[in-house]
């Protein structure tokens, strides 16, 4: 009778330690799956895009150099003259081959805008607006002139495009862009490239400056200016 009761008893924890190792494996396999299914949810790691400049910025870009890649002297920016200042005098080709220099306007009021590159689509809006606005300027006793680092075959076929009718003045060697300040290190879709800055002088009767307008905005730019003459 003895004998019968011990027997049960190794039965019963014979048959405890199955059901314990029998769970224990159950909830191994459990990790293992959910680890499975984890890792099957997991999103893939996304490609880096390439950076992919719109057609036309890359002109803007292409065709000037990295400021690592310029002279000191190219890089050292002028102070830019401010109001009451006299405007650096200057002379520079303009589209149709002839020197035009700033004292030729004497007893007039000068509109000189600088931009950063002929037939790109801020450029065009800004000389686009003083085109159809030019009557306007003439009738306050003032003149318009461009002024790009573009060559004069660049300027020839712009003006061309846009039957624009006011000179464009080729600075290809900068030096006027750097006179006037507007020459400046500039970052456009994590690219840092020298430029010009979009800036326009008004220069009074005297040759004095009369007002600036950094930065400019092409959407109404030519509201303020007609509202500076």
């Amino acid at each position: 009778m003895a004998k019968s009761a011990k027997t049960k008893v190794k039965k019963k924890a014979g048959t405890h330690t199955k059901n314990k190792t029998k769970r224990q494996t159950r909830k191994q396999t459990q990790k293992r799956t959910q680890k499975r299914t984890q890792k099957q949810k997991r999103p893939a790691a996304k490609k880096k895009q390439k950076l992919v400049l719109p057609e036309e910025i890359k002109p803007m870009i292409s065709e000037t150099s990295a400021p690592e890649g310029y002279s000191e002297e190219e890089v050292k920016v002028p102070a830019q003259p401010q109001v009451g200042d006299p405007a650096p005098e200057f002379t520079l080709m303009n589209d149709q081959g002839e020197n035009v220099s700033l004292s030729d306007f004497h007893g007039k009021k000068v509109v000189l805008y600088f931009y950063p590159k002929d037939d790109t689509p801020g450029c065009t809006k800004e000389a686009c607006a003083f085109r159809d606005g030019i009557s306007e300027i003439q009738a306050r006793g003032a003149v318009v002139l461009g002024v790009s680092p573009d060559p004069l075959g660049s300027h020839q076929a712009f003006k061309q495009k846009y039957d624009l009718n006011f000179p464009l003045l080729s600075d290809v060697d900068k030096e006027v862009v750097n006179a006037y300040g507007v020459w400046k290190e500039k970052n456009m879709y994590g690219r840092t490239f020298m430029g010009v800055e979009r800036t326009t002088f008004v220069i009074d009767e005297g040759g004095k400056t009369a007002k600036i307008f950094p930065k400019v905005d092409v959407e109404r730019h030519y509201q303020e200016v007609l509202a500076a003459l």
